[in-house]
């Protein structure tokens, strides 16, 4: 079971979270997320093998219907703002930026989506999705219509998305590229810690779903991102498969671009290169209780980069691939011909087979 949160008095349109209301619900988020690793140990789910393995989509590309408006009963969306500087981890200030040259954001947005299928009360399982709101619109849809599809086997179950706007800027010494491409869990503590219990704190959502309570089962818990975000995707899942363990990783940066200076650099030189090469994480560690998608276009990006880069998306993405299926994971991979670097006719062709794919055998346990 989940504690219910305090009561918290409302705040006006344009919100934002205060650095005191995220203190109070802190040390609650302890004591719920200390529930999943008790809770996974005992669920247990049967996916089968379908869907799995290597995959080529392309030249041609279409909208799949199921990622449009299909005319089915919608869900509702909210949004608020957290301010940066009330972050306990992420405070726009760390040693590694560069805000002169590449500026931070005061504050990000943060979206939340819970589908008509939604039952409030329920232990909702939840997708975080990277970059605010850049593929909301689909995924929406794609609820829309699978959550009651009458086809078992094409069924989503009614996920709460959450879609985070990234700190501002890109690449190494940005806000951005130290939330998504560092070697560690703290984007993954910082979703749990504070964008969680912001949302189940929000007076605007209490007011429409009062007993809104997200589940501790960390087999619910799906994460989404593109490029840099699907770094994040991966990282969240590979450091805190307690938390999350559902990963949709779309041209995923898996190459050297965490920052030169960044404390991290002393475990893991390379950054998320690490992951198929020179270190070969995946291949050198023990198997972790993941299920991932990864993808990766045929004209990613610096496609004709040598090795010796470390920047190589399309050669990063088939090594990682390559590593899932040596280890045994239950992974997807897709490769799409004639496209380039987080493609939108990819997501058009593919998001809905993605999403089923990445949720198939999850079972709703009530908690």
């Amino acid at each position: 079971m989940l504690i219910p949160l305090p009561s918290v008095p409302p705040r006006p349109a344009g919100r934002t979270i205060s650095g005191r209301l995220r203190s109070e619900c802190l040390g609650l988020a302890v004591l719920t997320l200390s529930l999943s690793s008790t809770l996974a140990e005992a669920y247990r789910e049967l996916p089968g093998s379908e869907g799995d393995g290597h995959q080529v989509v392309g030249p041609s590309y279409h909208l799949d219907p199921d990622l449009t408006d299909r005319g089915n009963p919608k869900g509702k969306q909210f949004e608020f703002s957290l301010r940066l500087a009330d972050s306990q981890i992420f405070r726009g200030d760390d040693t590694t930026l560069e805000p002169a040259k590449k500026a931070v954001r005061k504050e990000r947005r943060i979206f939340v989506y819970v589908p008509a299928a939604y039952q409030d009360g329920t232990a909702a399982p939840v997708l975080v999705t990277h970059d605010g709101p850049s593929q909301l619109k689909l995924v929406r849809n794609a609820l829309d219509n699978l959550t009651r599809s009458k086809n078992p086997d094409r069924r989503l179950p009614a996920f709460v998305v959450i879609a985070v706007e990234n700190g501002g800027n890109d690449g190494k010494n940005s806000e951005r590229g130290l939330e998504y491409d560092t070697m560690s869990d703290r984007y993954t503590r910082f979703i749990t810690e504070e964008v969680f219990h912001a949302i189940l704190s929000d007076p605007v959502i209490r007011a429409a779903y009062p007993h809104l309570r997200f589940t501790s089962n960390p087999w619910g818990h799906a994460t989404m991102g593109c490029s840099s975000g699907g770094a994040a995707a991966l990282t969240m899942g590979w450091f805190r498969p307690d938390l999350f363990r559902r990963v949709i990783a779309y041209s995923g940066t898996f190459v050297d671009q965490q920052d030169d200076d960044a404390p991290e650099e002393a475990k893991y030189p390379l950054g998320a290169w690490e992951y198929h090469s020179s270190m070969k994480l995946i291949a050198s560690s023990d198997k972790k209780p993941l299920r991932i998608f990864t993808h990766v276009s045929e004209n990613d990006n610096r496609a004709k980069d040598p090795e010796s880069t470390a920047h190589n998306w399309v050669m990063a993405g088939e090594r990682t691939a390559a590593a899932l299926r040596e280890k045994g994971y239950h992974y997807r991979f897709v490769f799409s011909r004639a496209t380039g670097h987080c493609d939108s006719r990819v997501f058009e062709t593919t998001l809905a087979d993605t999403l089923v794919w990445v949720w198939r055998g999850y079972k709703d346990t009530g908690n």
